[in-house]
């Protein structure tokens, strides 16, 4: 498996059926997460570490999320 970065952006304050939906999107990608967060200095942006095959596949997973829109995806390379 290879690791994925998923770099969220594009934030607006949810509402509560927009954070359930986001956890039930977390849960069903349980398996993969590797690691959640923010950054210290940033705005509107978060991000997940994930495993998966492939960039087709860690496409998929990202495009499954039913609250961002704006989702960039990159390889991480090495280590």
């Amino acid at each position: 498996m290879k690791k994925f970065l998923l770099l969220h952006y594009g934030f607006e304050q949810p509402t509560p059926e927009v954070m359930e939906a986001w956890g039930k999107w977390l849960e069903s990608i349980a398996d993969v997460n590797l690691d959640q967060g923010g950054f210290a200095a940033g705005r509107e942006i978060c991000y997940n570490v994930i495993e998966a095959e492939s960039l087709d596949d860690a496409e998929r997973i990202a495009g499954e999320n039913p609250f961002i829109s704006s989702i960039r995806v990159y390889e991480i390379r090495g280590g």
